[in-house]
C-alpha cells in the first residue's frame, strides 16, 4: 500500500515502469534552465540592462512545459513513458508544491506595512471573484477560469500548478492558463516600470503596484530591476519584491479554499456536513507546514537566536534557496510542467480559441 501511494504501482517489481517517463521528464527540466537563462539574458539586454549576476526573468518551468508539449507533438511517445510521465504530474508535482511552502514567511507581510497588506488582499480577492465570473459568463470550463484567476492574482505559474492537483485540472487547462499569465505578465514586465513613472509618485507607491500588478515572481523581479536600473531607484526594487512574497504567501489560503469550494460541488447531497480537515489535501498540509517551519526559522533570527535553534542565518537562507527555489521551482515543478507538456497534444485546444487569453487580459488590466 506504500509503495502504491508513493510511487502509484502495486508492487516494487513495478517501480522501473516509472523510470523511462520520469528520466524523460527531467530531461526536459534540465534542457530548460539554460534555455530560460539565455532567454532571460536576451530580453534584459534588450532593455540596456547588463544581465550579468542576475536571475531570469523568464521562468524554467514555462520553458519546461513548452519542451514538453513540442517533444510530444512532434514525436509518438511509446507506452513505456506513460507511468513515469503520470507519476511526474502527481507525485513529482505534489512534492514540489511543499518544497515551495518554505519560500513563503509571516515575516515578509510584516514587511509590508498597513496599507500594503490590504492592497494586495483588495487584488487577490477582486481578481479572483471577478475572473471566475467572466470567465462562467463566457461559458469555459470553471476550473480554467479558477487557474487563469490563481494565476494572475497571487503568483504566476507556481499558482497554477498548486491549484490545479487540489481541482483536479487537466493538462488542457494547465496549459491554456500557463500560456495566459506568461504572455500578459512579460507584456506587463517591459511596460508597467515606464508607465509606473508616470502614475504615480512616490518610489513606495511605484514598487506596491509593480508587485501587485504583474504575475510571475520572476517578471516583477525583472520589472523592477529594469526600474531600479533606468531610474536608480532601490525602494522601488525592494517594494516590489517584498509585495510580491506577499503575495505569493496567500497560496496557503487560496489553495486549500479553492480545493474546499471544488469537493463541496463534487457533493450531491446539500444536506451533507463537510469535514473541512478532510477536504485539505495532504500535500497542502505540508505546504502549509513547510511555511510555518520558515515563518518559525525567521522570527528565530529576528529574535537573535539561532533559525529553529540549529542554523545561523546565511545557513538558513542558503537551506531555504536550495529547498524552496532550487529544488521545489526549478526541479520538482520544471520535471512535472515537463510531464505535464508531454502529456499534452495540440489537439486538446481546439474548439476553445482565443477567448482564454481574453479573460487573461481583462484580469491583468484589472489586477
Amino acid at each position: 500500500m506504500l509503495v502504491k501511494a508513493l510511487f502509484g504501482v502495486d508492487k516494487v517489481s513495478d517501480i522501473p515502469k516509472i523510470l523511462p517517463g520520469l528520466f524523460l521528464s527531467i530531461i526536459i527540466m534540465l534542457l530548460s534552465i539554460p534555455i530560460a537563462d539565455y532567454l532571460g539574458k536576451f530580453l534584459l539586454s534588450l532593455q540596456g540592462i547588463d544581465p550579468t549576476g542576475k536571475s531570469s526573468p523568464i521562468s524554467s518551468v514555462l520553458i519546461a512545459i513548452v519542451l514538453g508539449i513540442i517533444v510530444a507533438n512532434l514525436f509518438k511517445l511509446s507506452d513505456i513513458f506513460k507511468k513515469g510521465i503520470d507519476f511526474s504530474v502527481t507525485k513529482i508535482l505534489r512534492l514540489g508544491i511543499i518544497f515551495v511552502g518554505i519560500k513563503l514567511s509571516i515575516n515578509e507581510v510584516l514587511k509590508l506595512g498597513f496599507w500594503g497588506i490590504p492592497i494586495v488582499v483588495v487584488v487577490i480577492a477582486s481578481a479572483l471573484i471577478f475572473i471566475y465570473y467572466v470567465n462562467n459568463m463566457m461559458k469555459l470550463p470553471e476550473k480554467l477560469g479558477t487557474l487563469i484567476a490563481a494565476g494572475s492574482s497571487i503568483c504566476g505559474v507556481t499558482a497554477i500548478v498548486s491549484v490545479s492537483p487540489a481541482i483536479k485540472a487537466d493538462n488542457k487547462e494547465i496549459a491554456y492558463a500557463v500560456a495566459n499569465v506568461t504572455i500578459f505578465g512579460l507584456l506587463a514586465m517591459f511596460i508597467y516600470p515606464y508607465l509606473a513613472k508616470f502614475i504615480f509618485s512616490t518610489s513606495e507607491q511605484i514598487g506596491l503596484f509593480l508587485g501587485t500588478a504583474i504575475h510571475e515572481t520572476s517578471q516583477v523581479v525583472g520589472a523592477a530591476m529594469t526600474y531600479k536600473e533606468v531610474f536608480k531607484d532601490d525602494i522601488v526594487f525592494k517594494t516590489a519584491t517584498v509585495t510580491k512574497l506577499t503575495r505569493n504567501l496567500f497560496l496557503a489560503i487560496v489553495v486549500p479554499l479553492l480545493s474546499f469550494l471544488y469537493l463541496r460541488n463534487q457533493i450531491s447531497d446539500g444536506n451533507q456536513k463537510i469535514n473541512i480537515i478532510s477536504l485539505i489535501p495532504a500535500f497542502i498540509i505540508g505546504f502549509i507546514g513547510m511555511a510555518i517551519i520558515r515563518s518559525l526559522g525567521d522570527i528565530n533570527l529576528i529574535n537573535g537566536g539561532l533559525a529553529l535553534g540549529l542554523f545561523d542565518a546565511n545557513t538558513w537562507k542558503n537551506l531555504v534557496n536550495n529547498i524552496g527555489e532550487l529544488w521545489g521551482s526549478k526541479y520538482l515543478l520544471g520535471t512535472a510542467m515537463a510531464a505535464v507538456g508531454l502529456n499534452t497534444n495540440f489537439s486538446v485546444f481546439k474548439g476553445i480559441g482565443i477567448k482564454p487569453f481574453f479573460i487573461g487580459f481583462i484580469g491583468s488590466i484589472l489586477v
